[in-house]
């Protein structure tokens, strides 16, 4: 999983994209959990969520026809493999911690809970940061991760009606991934 990753995100080419994966690797990206106690809330789960999202956005552009251009084929690896970015934490902290009960056991609901030790920023913003401290993204790019969760999100009023078809490619797989495809029984 990590070395598809890494495949994919070279070959993309970005100026910066060896600094990012570096920064990725050294500060928990593919050892994040995804999230707090739903989707892949485990070790690997956010490399393993960005890698379902990938393939689901290869495989809706592709039957959608609209996979024409190699400057689109950068764009969505680079988004769908970036997206949840700041769900790695930043400023040398993790976003998720252990979430460990009075009685000192992790709980078996909602093993991790989010870090006490960082500000409260949406991990839309934070992953949009941290990419572009390595690599420069374009509008469309920034918009697409920023506006990933949809009317899911904290800003789906200043996204209404201002989706683009990178956008919803990105938010639709992301949801089909997170609701779907790693949905647990």
């Amino acid at each position: 999983m990590k070395d598809k990753i890494i495949e994919l995100l070279l070959s993309t080419e970005r100026k910066g994209i060896e600094n990012l994966i570096q920064h990725m690797g050294e500060n928990g990206f593919f050892t994040a959990p995804c999230s707090s106690q739903y989707h892949l809330c485990k070790e690997g789960g956010l490399a393993e969520h960005s890698l379902n999202v990938y393939k689901t956005m290869d495989n809706v552009a592709v039957s959608l026809e609209i996979y024409d251009t190699a400057k689109f084929t950068e764009e969505l690896i680079l988004t769908s493999l970036l997206h949840d970015l700041g769900k790695m934490g930043q400023y040398g902290k993790a976003l998720y911690t252990e979430n460990y009960l009075a009685s000192g056991k992790i709980s078996e609901k909602k093993p991790f809970e989010t870090n006490k030790q960082l500000l409260a920023i949406p991990h839309e913003i934070r992953s949009i940061q941290i990419a572009e401290r390595f690599i420069e993204l374009t509008e469309a790019e920034s918009h697409a991760i920023l506006y990933h969760n949809g009317l899911y999100g904290d800003l789906k009023y200043a996204y209404s009606g201002k989706e683009t078809e990178l956008s919803m490619l990105l938010h639709f797989s992301d949801l089909w991934c997170s609701r779907v495809t790693e949905k647990e029984d």
